[in-house]
């Protein structure tokens, strides 16, 4: 399991992700639809790092 968390909170993962993203967004002209997304990625990102932050300080993890 420790593996995997490292995998999905591995920052270069999402660059990537982000770049292929554009890239996809750009050919296709979808470019307001990658800011959005870009926007709830970050989002979720943000919530995930407080609802860890906040196991972590009860003892659940």
């Amino acid at each position: 399991m420790n593996n995997m968390f490292n995998l999905f909170n591995n920052r270069v993962l999402y660059t990537v992700v982000m770049f292929i993203l554009g890239l996809i967004a750009f050919f296709t002209r979808e470019l307001v639809t990658f800011v959005m997304l870009g926007f709830m990625m970050i989002l979720l990102t943000n919530i995930y790092d407080k609802l860890d932050e906040i196991s972590r300080k009860l003892g659940k993890y």
